[in-house]
């Protein structure tokens, strides 16, 4: 890495332009500024945090902006993680300034604001009112305020009442201009609550009393203490403790509180094949070579005591470890093992924490006090030192993708990260995906394989039910079977619980009136809203536009609107309905959108606090609850009418998966599954639990159609609040790529299965090659294309290896 005494420097962005950006450096950071470091930069009316790529005396040619703070000493990103946010940008087509916004949680860290300033016009208008009477209408007085110089918004929203309101009249009028401000915030500003204080060292100089008395008490209780508490007890602390700090005598930092709650296991001895997996991963590791493994064990049969001895493996070679999760529910019950196996060397990261917390777990791994990371998919970019092993868990699982840009896959991104630090990656599932068991055909993963369960548990009894023929033989429309009636009376006569799964949200699907048909659709997206009836409303579960449940058609004014569906939330009031004086509880997007929540319903269900636990399928991964000996499903159909050619891909693991969390502890389970389709190859290899029929099945239908893992696949779309814009890009997409070439074949360009989608038109095109590079060749050139043609840069959407084509 280059050091001295540069002029200038080229710092990647988080806009979505696929470019650097030079500024020139003053005097007092030219020898402090490196590659990799966050820098505050102006950008446009905004400033912006962004990342150093390269330091340099070349002068760009034009008039540069300059640099206006260095956001710490040190590099945020090392050059290891450079080079994967290089190959990130690369791949998934997307700009290198938003990919390192993504692998650097420190956005928290920057105070943000606007200050205003009078226009010329508003000057003029300024001095009129001066000449006359003291006036309290607000307009005047934040004139006046702004008279003699620029003021923050938070400074005029406490002299002037209703101050956002004003601001935005005169700035429609022209009389004030706005400017956006950032800096970096002062971490020992924080809420005294937030920070905790622990005491390094006696100090020589000459101190204040209650600086004194606050070094005593620190002194007199080692450890680290929080600050408002010992506010309590030592007047004055907090103000003490501060400037303390700042004179490097004590040290103060943020408060990170992660309460996992979850039983204490046993460590149980590994069976045969557990230790054989268990070799072949050790041997990776102390051969501190890059090794794919592929860990397949049927649901229940200890995979997680395989990862955690293989971390202890990693760590006994002094090399640190990363741990994925596909979701966060997963994260407290695997936290609460790793907690107990690895104690304080322990770290996590996902995104139900605050900024300050995420930054200060990210500061700590960066330090080299965490070896153990555990996280969902951006824990991928944990700044973790000596690298040894990824262990990547429900390495299927679709949460891994991430929907927005960069669209990057965590479980593809770990692969490529472990092979540039020579360690080892662990992918593990019951259900893995058709591309991963592939590449063990292909030779490029190595087979270690659980067929199994431990303590010689049987596997559980799978019953699939034909709601067709229930129909015929009870003339109901009804929610639950029979069977599953009589399956869940007699768990909870035995005091066993029970999962139910159903994979849709909400009460009922959509609304629709019964004299003309019309559906009730969202004003933003072309799809129905669907009724919550807790909330009492109509909700898009992709824009969160919500309104109240008509009692008349929009169109027709009939007073006949009929709700159609079943979702989750029905699911539930049915089954208080069946048996009242059952204990229910609900998991679902709705339910857990506080924070904790997660872990607050799933304790609460292992202790039993709960017997029927309803969700979709969040409910379905990974859980280990020993008292659930029946799961219920009740409609195994949905996703398999999905236009994607994942759908069968995706049932079979939900349905293999939600089978699982039965029958876990000494007790056998049973498993009801309630279909329309019980011939369907997806339905039937889920309820034999056969994995390896559904993949040759599975396989030979990608093969004949030529999608993944046959061929590389690229979603293309473009989007415009204009439909006729839309359609023009996409037809000059379309005459971009011409006539398919002999090794490229392009569907489209077609209205996409969801046409319009928060106000937008979309239209897309799907790229299927044969030859990956020369996809990514063509991707390229395609944003090369856009930009000459000066799209807006958001317009044009590249999903490399896609894993949803709505």
């Amino acid at each position: 890495m280059p050091e001295g005494n540069f002029q200038y420097c080229d710092v990647s962005l988080p806009v979505p332009l696929d470019r650097v950006f030079t500024y020139s450096l003053p005097e007092t950071l030219r020898h402090r500024v490196k590659r990799g470091c966050r820098i505050l930069a102006p950008f446009g009316q905004r400033k912006l945090a962004g990342v150093v790529v390269r330091v340099h005396d070349e002068h760009p040619g034009i008039e540069t902006r300059q640099a206006l703070q260095l956001l710490g000493e040190d590099p945020a990103i090392e050059e290891d993680l450079l080079g994967l946010a290089s190959w990130i940008a690369n791949y998934y087509c997307a700009p290198l300034g938003e990919v390192l916004r993504a692998m650097i949680p420190l956005s928290s860290e920057v105070r943000r604001g606007k200050v205003y300033t009078l226009t010329d016009a508003g000057r003029d208008v300024a001095r009129q009112q001066l000449i006359g009477e003291e006036s309290e209408d607000p307009v005047i007085v934040i004139l006046r305020l702004l008279e003699h110089r620029a003021l923050s918004a938070n400074y005029l929203g406490k002299k002037v009442k209703d101050a956002d309101r004003v601001l935005r009249s005169l700035r429609r009028k022209g009389f004030i201009e706005a400017e956006d401000t950032a800096a970096q915030k002062d971490p020992l500003r924080a809420p005294a609550a937030s920070l905790m204080v622990e005491f390094h060292s006696r100090v020589e100089e000459k101190l204040r009393k209650p600086e004194r008395e606050l070094l005593s008490f620190l002194e007199l209780h080692p450890g680290a203490h929080n600050l408002a508490e010992v506010d309590q007890v030592v007047k004055g602390a907090s103000q003490s403790a501060r400037a303390l700090a700042r004179r490097g005598h004590l040290t103060l930092r943020h408060a990170t509180t992660i309460h996992y709650q979850g039983e204490v296991r046993e460590r149980h001895a590994l069976n045969p094949h557990q230790q054989e997996a268990l070799q072949q991963i050790r041997a990776g590791i102390e051969a501190r070579r890059f090794q794919t493994f592929l860990l397949q064990g049927v649901t229940g049969s200890g995979k997680t005591e395989v990862y955690l001895s293989a971390i202890e493996a990693a760590l006994a070679q002094g090399r640190s470890t990363l741990m994925l999760v596909p979701e966060i529910a997963l994260t407290p019950a695997v936290s609460s093992q790793f907690f107990q196996r690895f104690g304080d060397r322990v770290a996590i990261l996902h995104s139900a924490f605050s900024g300050s917390e995420r930054a200060e777990q990210w500061r700590a791994i960066r330090a080299g006090k965490a070896m153990v990371v555990v996280g969902t998919r951006s824990g991928v970019f944990a700044p973790v030192q000596n690298l040894g092993l990824i262990v990547v868990d429900e390495e299927h699982d679709q949460s891994y993708k991430q929907e927005e840009t960069p669209r990057y896959n965590g479980r593809d991104v770990a692969i490529v990260r472990a092979r540039a630090a020579g360690a080892c990656v662990l992918l593990g599932s019951a259900t893995p995906s058709l591309e991963s068991r592939y590449n063990v055909h292909r030779g490029k993963y190595t087979l270690l394989e659980l067929p199994v369960r431990i303590a010689g548990r049987p596997m559980p009894v799978v019953e699939t039910i034909d709601m067709r023929q229930e129909f015929l033989d009870t003339r109901k429309q009804a929610t639950f079977s029979r069977r599953l009636i009589e399956e869940i009376t007699s768990r909870l006569e035995a005091r066993e619980q029970v999962m139910i799964l159903h994979n849709r949200r909400g009460f009922s699907s959509f609304a629709a009136c019964r004299s003309c048909g019309e559906r009730v659709e969202c004003r933003n997206c072309a799809v129905t809203l669907t009724y919550h009836h807790r909330d009492r409303r109509m909700l898009c579960h992709y824009c969160n536009y919500a309104e109240r449940p008509p009692k008349r058609c929009p169109k027709c004014g009939s007073e006949h609107v009929h709700f159609l569906g079943t979702g989750a939330e029905k699911v539930e009031e049915e089954l208080h309905l069946a048996f009242p004086r059952a204990r229910i509880v609900r998991m679902d997007r709705d339910t857990v959108s506080g924070k904790r929540k997660f872990e607050t319903i799933l304790h609460g269900f292992r202790a039993h606090e709960y017997d029927i636990l309803v969700g979709t399928q969040m409910i379905a991964k990974g859980h280990d609850i020993p008292n659930v000996t029946l799961v219920g499903v009740v409609s195994a159909d949905i996703g398999l009418g999905m236009p994607d050619f994942r759908a069968a891909e995706r049932t079979f693991q939900l349905l293999t998966q939600v089978a699982g969390r039965a029958g876990r502890g000494h007790l056998p389970g049973v498993v009801i599954v309630q279909t329309i389709n019980p011939d369907h190859y997806a339905v039937r290899f889920a309820a034999l639990q056969d994995y390896r029929q559904f993949y040759e099945k599975e396989i030979q239908f990608r093969r004949m159609m030529r999608y993944p893992p046959f061929a590389a696949l690229a979603n293309v779309m473009v989007r415009s609040r204009s439909q006729q814009q839309a359609l023009e890009m996409s037809a000059e997409i379309g005459n971009f790529f011409g006539p398919s070439p002999r090794d490229l074949k392009i569907l489209g360009p077609a209205e996409a299965p969801i046409s319009r989608l928060k106000e937008e038109f979309r239209y897309q095109l799907l790229l299927k090659a044969a030859n990956r590079n020369r996809l990514n060749e063509l991707l390229h050139s395609l944003r090369a294309f856009a930009e000459q043609r000066h799209w807006a840069p958001t317009s044009l959407i590249i999903d490399v290896d896609p894993l949803s084509l709505l």
